[in-house]
């Protein structure tokens, strides 16, 4: 797992008043979170931001160097985002323990262009897009990526394909989708059809003689 080094600086006012005005200074509020604890910081926007975006799909693994002297180790928690503009508002870590296994979810990337779509026009269906597992922090993938160029139609990927290394434990259902490739559905003519047919003939029937007529 890739290691990334941020510097922060302990945050010593809360509130979303507080939290407004550091916004507009170029700092976005942080917290970390470490067994029940939390800990307010703050990190320069940029810094902030280069790292979010680069973090969107693979789990990267921070040494936090904070103003007091103390360095952390942390895996990014979440974030949140200006739904209109889409700017970062707050960011939360977790602090972890390089001795101590932990539960993290990682991004599944498909690559390639599968064979039953190549050749024969299907369609590629995704199913989960991550997968939970359980293991050291050294043994943490970034990312799991998934070649679906052999999928042909009617083939499919599925979690329990997924190689990982032995020391990690998965968490998600092995039966669970990551990629199929489908029939594409059949596409129904609107052209007025050319097919000529015979018409139908309808004939009356005779009407029985009565007995009278006898």
């Amino acid at each position: 797992m890739e290691k990334v080094a941020i510097t922060g600086q302990i945050r010593q006012t809360k509130g979303k008043g507080s939290a407004r005005t550091l916004r507009r200074n170029g700092i976005i509020p942080c917290v970390i979170y470490r067994q029940g604890s939390s800990t307010p910081i703050q990190i320069n926007r940029k810094e902030i931001v280069k790292f979010v975006n680069s973090s969107m799909a693979e789990q990267k693994l921070i040494n936090l160097t904070l103003n007091d002297g103390s360095s952390k180790l942390a895996l990014l928690k979440e974030f949140q985002s200006d739904p209109i503009k889409g700017e970062l508002l707050h960011v939360d870590f977790y602090e972890i323990s390089m001795t101590k296994s932990l539960k993290v979810k990682i991004k599944i990337i498909l690559s390639g262009l599968a064979l039953g779509v190549k050749r024969d026009g299907g369609i590629l269906q995704r199913g989960v897009d991550e997968i939970d597992i359980e293991c050291m922090p050294d043994k943490i993938p970034s990312t799991i990526h998934i070649d679906v160029t052999p999928l042909e139609i009617g083939h499919s990927f599925h979690v329990r394909d997924i190689k990982l290394d032995p020391e990690i434990k998965l968490h998600t259902d092995p039966d669970e989708l990551v990629a199929t490739v489908t029939v594409p559905a059949k596409i129904v003519s609107l052209e007025p059809s050319t097919e000529v047919t015979e018409p139908i003939v309808l004939t009356a029937k005779e009407p029985k003689e009565s007995k009278e007529e006898k």
